[in-house]
């Protein structure tokens, strides 16, 4: 990590922070640092760490709580519909920006983010994208709305949002050449597999630890069904994104894949439960958790036997059996409530999401259940009882609008297959 930059060097780089404490810089800058490489940075105590020494030196800083908070539901672990704590402090977050002055581009932020919190994702996007536009290197604004667009499978909008600023990152700029291997995720998805390769492999010569210019190469050779060099890529890569403790599970998720593709089963339950299902339940972050499940699944749905393995995943999974807050893990923890066969956390789930459904206000995901969410949710339980003429009716008038869910294709394909 290069040296932090305190409040002088975040006014030069034309993006003032509303607060005179140079530590509160600094740990802004290394809380975003550290969101963007995936990392967490042991010798500053970690993205927690760094955000316990930011409120500790402003507490009144707006801008860290809206890092803070947005960390939280960029997480999609949480919701303030279900966590008392968190709606506490975006409560507090907006009292705060109400009750000093700050730039346009900061009042922006806390809109997009308490839009974000009610669920209205595609109108936080736009938030995000506006402040771009006056502020084409912001990175937390580039981050957030690369990431929510992500969630809705808006792979379009994800990758012009970072083809409009990209010139804009020069290689002075702090970060600069993450952007590449964010730009590049947005070319695969859109299938611009050379140029997405191109940029990812320019950011990797820059900095060969980037677990996410790593992961688009996965994907890439994922999706040209490439499993020859996919598998000497990450093998080869291992080390250098191994200790990027936030994405490393996923990248594990790819090599996997491949393995199974290979028809390798015994050598992608290896990597499973070597490096998958430990670092799931030492996170318990929702990324983790979905590749877990996903993982089990698309086994199963090969013909292995996956054991007692599904008796673990449960016990983190069924404590977001009423969470909603993205269909693409609701999917995921369904898929562990039918492998586990715990009937109770799978009716839990379906209940909670057809009454939430009834009355869904602006929440976007909510909105979509009825002809979208419930239909697949219903697919997966009839699939797991052996309906199958029924699993096709309920699939195949949604089987074009299962990227709606969010996820990759890569991701989505699993379903599409199915």
């Amino acid at each position: 990590m290069g040296p932090l930059r305190d409040c002088k060097a975040w006014q030069d780089a034309g993006l003032v922070l509303s607060t005179t404490s140079n530590e509160a810089c600094k740990m802004f800058d290394a809380t975003l640092t550290q969101y963007v490489t995936w990392t967490n940075d042991k010798s500053l105590g970690g993205i927690e760490g760094c955000l316990s020494k930011l409120h500790a030196a402003d507490p009144t800083f707006t801008m860290g709580h809206v890092i803070a908070n947005g960390l939280v539901l960029i997480g999609t672990g949480s919701s303030v519909r279900l966590d008392k704590e968190l709606d506490s402090a975006m409560k507090k977050m907006m009292a705060l920006s109400e009750s000093q002055p700050l730039t346009e581009r900061e009042k922006l932020h806390v809109s997009a983010l308490d839009t974000f919190a009610s669920g209205r994702l595609p109108k936080a996007c736009d938030i995000w994208d506006k402040i771009l536009q006056d502020y084409p290197t912001d990175m937390l604004a580039l981050k957030f709305a690369h990431d929510t667009y992500f969630y809705l499978g808006y792979q379009t909008q994800m990758r012009d949002s970072v083809a409009r600023v990209y010139p804009h990152w020069t290689p002075n700029i702090p970060l600069s050449s993450y952007v590449k291997g964010i730009f590049s995720f947005g070319l695969m998805e859109t299938n611009f597999f050379d140029h997405a390769e191109k940029l990812a492999s320019e950011a990797l010569a820059i900095n060969q630890s980037d677990a996410w210019s790593v992961h688009t190469m996965a994907h890439i050779n994922e999706m040209k069904a490439d499993l020859k060099n996919g598998l000497t890529f990450m093998k080869q890569t291992e080390n250098n994104w191994k200790d990027c403790d936030m994405l490393a599970c996923h990248n594990y998720w790819h090599w996997a894949l491949y393995f199974i593709e290979k028809g390798d089963y015994e050598a992608a339950l290896t990597i499973y439960d070597n490096h998958i299902a430990p670092r799931c339940m030492s996170s318990g972050s929702m990324l983790d958790v979905v590749d877990n499940c996903s993982m089990l699944y698309r086994l199963q749905l090969e013909g292995v036997k996956v054991g007692d393995r599904w008796n673990e995943v449960i016990q983190l999974t069924k404590k977001h059996s009423k969470d909603h807050v993205l269909f693409f893990n609701d999917v995921h923890i369904l898929m562990s409530s039918l492998g586990a066969k715990d009937h109770k956390t799978t009716n839990e789930l379906l209940t909670t999401l057809q009454e939430l459904a009834k009355a869904p206000g602006e929440d976007h995901e909510l909105g979509l259940a009825p002809k979208l969410g419930l239909p697949l949710c219903q697919a997966l339980v009839e699939f797991d009882n052996g309906n199958y003429d029924k699993t096709v009716e309920l699939l195949y008038p949604i089987r074009y609008q299962l990227l709606q869910i969010g996820g990759s294709n890569a991701q989505v394909k699993g379903l599409k297959g199915w």
